[in-house]
């Protein structure tokens, strides 16, 4: 049973009750309009925030409370989902009914998660100066080591080109420059904005009833301000006239091509389950026309995959490729799409293409995670199947409506990560 209740303005609980798991999970996810000016922040306030607060003044004594709790967990939580970044706290634990003797588990972690989120350790009217340096490291490092993965960066590259007016092109984690510029007085002041400002999602999953858990949750969050809700920005990227071209040099052996393609489809359109057949067809799958015949058939490529970002309707296509290969594997991935756009799609495929879509939704309601993570994209989304209602409809698509979506889809940008010998 799934309950959606009101607890303040701007705060929400997402209850799903269900009996089905041992463990249960609550999360605490404040929302943000993703803008670089404060991106590095809600990325480091999380893992700030964990590393102490007035009760629990150090790692090791939150580490012991949650030992006391049956070995519960709790870590950071930050996400990004269209221009929205999110931030929070995520604890999974024992269910009450599995503790032994009874003791009661869910109660004293939601007043930890309160704890730790409304009252941090301070120093000198401002966060511990070496805890925020510690994760400002930290984060810095995670950021940098990003570059590793040349994929993931050739990605990155070309959203931000094809972004270039529009915020969703912030990353998820911020710039290490702006990183580098916080200081522990900064984060504190954007904390205490954060905290009166920021829309709230919270997540329960487990086998208490809502109205109990509803009550538990008013009481912990009683000190949370409220003020002057910032607006949440949602909308699909616009379409450009001529598709753009970016490219850069590193010393590789196997060069990145990153193409971007607008769809006009979001999350919350009723064409997006289409559009997601037409993804999983033409390269979000083993057996899609991308593998099968770019990287199988042709041996063109190392790899070719394509993915959908529902909240701003781009669709994205990335392949591992030689250099020298570089116009080749452009014009066949564009005439894979020509020919789903013609309809050129078998049965099979579809039948294929849906399957893969259905069996992962199938894993949704295996763990409480899964469905916090269903529940969030969501939210941040504005989708509003549930997995059944989403496998249904996924079920229903045509050949026909998967080449009408095709045909919404146009090339805007492409990045090329060329190879130049190491």
């Amino acid at each position: 049973m799934e309950q959606r209740i009101q607890l303040f303005p701007g705060v929400w609980l997402q209850c799903v009750q269900t009996q089905r798991f041992k463990s249960a999970c609550l999360s605490i996810s404040l929302l943000r309009p993703l803008r670089r000016e404060e991106a590095a922040m809600n990325a480091l306030l999380a893992n700030v925030l964990i590393q102490g607060s007035q009760n629990h003044p150090d790692l090791q004594s939150i580490s012991q409370a949650a030992d006391r709790l049956y070995g519960a967990s709790i870590g950071p939580l930050v996400r990004k989902n269209g221009e929205i970044q999110t931030w929070g706290l995520y604890a999974g634990f024992l269910e009450d009914r599995f503790a032994p003797a009874r003791d009661p588990v869910l109660e004293p972690v939601a007043r930890l998660l309160g704890e730790l989120l409304l009252q941090p350790r301070l120093e000198n009217g401002g966060f511990s100066a070496g805890y925020v340096e510690r994760e400002k490291n930290n984060l810095i490092n995670t950021i940098e080591s990003a570059l590793n993965d040349k994929q993931a960066y050739a990605d990155r590259q070309m959203l931000q080109a094809m972004c270039s007016q529009d915020n969703f092109g912030v990353p998820r984690l911020g710039n290490v420059e702006d990183v580098q510029a916080i200081t522990p007085d900064s984060l504190y002041r954007h904390y205490q904005a954060a905290l009166a400002s920021s829309p709230v999602e919270i997540f329960y999953a487990g086998s208490a009833p809502a109205q109990a858990v509803a009550g538990l949750l008013t009481e912990v969050l009683a000190d949370l301000p409220r003020a002057g809700l910032v607006p949440l920005p949602y909308r699909p990227l616009g379409r450009r006239d001529t598709p753009q071209y970016r490219e850069q040099a590193m010393p590789l052996a196997q060069a990145k091509l990153s193409m971007g393609f607008t769809t006009g489809i979001t999350a919350a359109s009723p064409d997006f389950p289409a559009l997601m057949v037409f993804n999983a067809l033409f390269g979000g799958d083993l057996t899609s026309k991308l593998f099968q015949t770019v990287r199988e058939k042709l041996s063109l490529c190392y790899y070719a995959s394509s993915a959908v970002y529902g909240a701003k309707g781009i669709l994205t296509v990335s392949s591992g490729i030689l250099t020298e290969n570089y116009d080749r594997v452009k014009g066949e991935i564009l005439r894979q799409l020509a020919a789903c756009q013609a309809g050129e799609i078998t049965p099979a495929e579809l039948s294929a293409a849906q399957e893969t879509i259905c069996s992962s939704l199938r894993t949704v309601t295996d763990t409480v995670g899964r469905m916090e993570d269903y529940a969030m994209f969501c939210q941040l989304s504005r989708f509003t199947l549930s997995p059944e209602a989403y496998r249904q409809a996924v079920t229903a698509v045509t050949l026909a409506d998967a080449a009408r979506v095709a045909r919404q889809v146009q090339l805007d940008t492409i990045f090329f990560l060329k190879g130049v010998g190491e």
